[in-house]
């Protein structure tokens, strides 16, 4: 392969201290054009540092999403998602975001959107994976413990405030991907959507919260997945993209970064202050 990557002998307009400075994007953007060239779709992304960072889908992000949404430059559009999961509040507005903004919309999950990363995978028309990829479970946790395990327990050892709490975290769960689902990626297949649910959020068929649903079991529950070749040329310029992220958000302190061919924004999460010794 020659080496046409970055492909200009021109000076950057930037001047030489700026450009050095923030480099890195520049060069991620460049490849982020390159991808839209071969898709013909704007790509978004919203990437978190998973492997490094405890960085959850939290309240803030969706004025992130928004900027990058509002200042996009055509229709339509792919997001490019990598996250744990997070705040089920925060996913709704998420989802209602990317609803209202991106009708015409595809996930890209390079790697992994688990949780309720997933639940944002299912706002999409469809989901693009190939065989790095993964989904899994949508069943909410609280404080921790499953809420099929709070729900399955004896009545005697669940305290009723929190039987409660269970209750109403899986109906907002649930209520949030039957609402996506019917009107998107399964609208032609309406009576199939709650047998579906009904796996991805309970421990019946994944019995683990972190269980890899990979492209062909996300085919198998009704998801409407494109499977890329990983060999492809899209596919290896998306993992090169990805990888972009996950290397330089570990050399620079990121949890998160937020981009798009002409913005970005990285998110840096302060760990907590140590305790004064005694």
């Amino acid at each position: 392969m020659p080496d046409t990557f970055p492909r200009t002998t021109d000076i950057p307009a930037q001047s030489p201290l700026f450009w050095v400075t923030h480099k890195d994007r520049y060069l991620r953007q460049l490849l982020i054009r390159d991808i839209e060239e071969v898709t013909g779709r704007e790509l978004l992304v919203y990437f978190t540092d998973c492997d490094r960072s405890t960085a959850t889908i939290d309240p803030a992000d969706d004025t992130y999403l928004a900027e990058l949404l509002n200042n996009r430059q055509k229709e339509p559009v792919d997001l490019l998602l990598e996250t744990n999961g997070g705040y089920t509040d925060a996913t709704e507005k998420i989802c209602a975001l990317l609803r209202k903004t991106a009708p015409d919309l595809r996930v890209i999950v390079p790697r992994r959107a688990k949780s309720n990363g997933t639940v944002i995978a299912l706002c999409g028309k469809s989901v693009v994976m190939s065989s790095t990829s993964e989904l899994g479970p949508i069943d909410p946790l609280v404080g921790g413990v499953p809420v099929d395990f709070i729900l399955k327990a004896p009545p005697q050892t669940i305290n009723p405030i929190q039987l409660q709490v269970a209750l109403t975290a899986l109906a907002q769960t649930k209520k949030l991907a039957k609402q996506l689902l019917s009107t998107g990626m399964m609208s032609a297949k309406l009576g199939d959507i709650d047998a579906t649910i009904a796996k991805l959020a309970s421990r019946d068929h994944f019995h683990s919260h972190g269980s890899v649903m990979d492209c062909s079991e996300a085919l198998q529950l009704g998801l409407n997945v494109e499977e890329i070749d990983a060999k492809s040329e899209l596919w290896r310029q998306i993992w090169l993209l990805r990888t972009m992220y996950s290397y330089d958000c570990g050399r620079n302190g990121h949890a998160k970064l937020f981009e798009s061919n002409r913005l970005s924004t990285a998110v840096t999460v302060t760990p907590p202050t140590p305790a004064p010794a005694p």
